[in-house]
């Protein structure tokens, strides 16, 4: 099967949205955008309620796929859209579609009245259990938003996109991550900005006091373990300008601060292949639910 770039579908604000910035990654990368609308069946008995017959299902199952792709088609004249209904979980059928694409693609209903995701129970199921870069795309995500301001003040489509964030853990960084990261600062030719958050040593905990020259010196011992993670990828990637940030504190709150400015953030997630128990980190849980960007989830061993 060609390699493409998958959304889930389901009418909704923010799958719309998903599905037009998936359309613009699609262009991005050259590739097809596959809409995948995840029909679950009704019980029989709610199945023969006059809200839910057979001119209700018809509309959810045909008419909103159809017209979303035709209206992709328009907006995005070099993007090959397809469209593709499937019965089931939608937690399982989306898994299941995403075996075979480069990227995911999910809506997420934006907090109301302050920045962030309110990411649901399918998204947060789909994230844990598939080895495919998943991004979840908040509601009114649109393509300006991606971009710097322009000489006016206004974020616009025509200005250069904002930097990619990277939130990275020096302790144990991953090829996979990482390299995601870089080949999308590289489509956007925009810089990319590698955070990475940091704890005193629990001893501190303990009250005792504070020594600035000490400070200092993990201070300078965390930058120089996150430069020496990114040399090589410098080199790969000597066209990209690469900013590191490395602060004392709550990892996950540098890379929310940091998604303010971002065009995308790019986090990582522990493969666990368990069926039971966590499988999304504290770090990319927050962050999945606090950034004010896209968020991609890229899977690791």
């Amino acid at each position: 099967m060609s390699r493409n770039v998958i959304v889930g579908l389901d009418g909704s604000p923010e799958s719309r949205a998903a599905a037009e910035w998936a359309a613009r990654e699609a262009k991005l990368r050259g590739l097809p955008l596959r809409l995948v609308h995840v029909w679950e069946p009704v019980p029989e008995p709610m199945a023969q309620a006059p809200l839910l017959g057979a001119e209700t299902q018809a509309h959810w199952s045909e008419r909103i796929p159809r017209e979303t792709a035709e209206g992709l088609r328009l907006r995005h004249p070099g993007v090959h859209v397809e469209m593709e209904q499937i019965s089931g979980r939608p937690m399982d059928a989306l898994a299941e579609a995403a075996k075979d694409a480069e990227l995911l693609v999910l809506g997420s209903r934006g907090l109301s009245g302050i920045g962030g995701f309110l990411v649901g129970s399918v998204g947060m199921a789909v994230i844990a259990h598939t080895e495919t870069p998943v991004v979840l795309v908040r509601a009114g995500e649109q393509a300006a938003d991606e971009h710097e301001a322009d000489p006016a003040g206004i974020p616009s489509a025509a200005t250069a996109y904002r930097p990619v964030v990277l939130g990275l853990d020096t302790g144990h960084p991953d090829d996979a991550v990482i390299a995601f990261a870089f080949e999308e600062a590289a489509r956007r030719g925009t810089a990319l900005r590698v955070v990475h958050g940091w704890n005193l040593p629990p001893y501190f905990a303990y009250g005792l006091p504070a020594d600035p020259e000490l400070n200092a010196e993990l201070g300078r011992q965390e930058a120089a373990a996150l430069a020496g993670v990114l040399r090589p990828w410098r080199q790969k990637y000597p066209e990209i300008e690469v900013v590191e940030v490395s602060r004392c504190g709550s990892p996950a709150n540098h890379v929310i601060d940091a998604s303010r400015e971002a065009s995308l953030v790019v986090v990582g997630r522990r493969t666990r292949r368990s069926p039971i128990g966590a499988h999304i980190g504290p770090v990319t849980h927050a962050v999945l639910h606090h950034a004010t960007a896209p968020v991609a989830v890229v899977a690791h061993d």
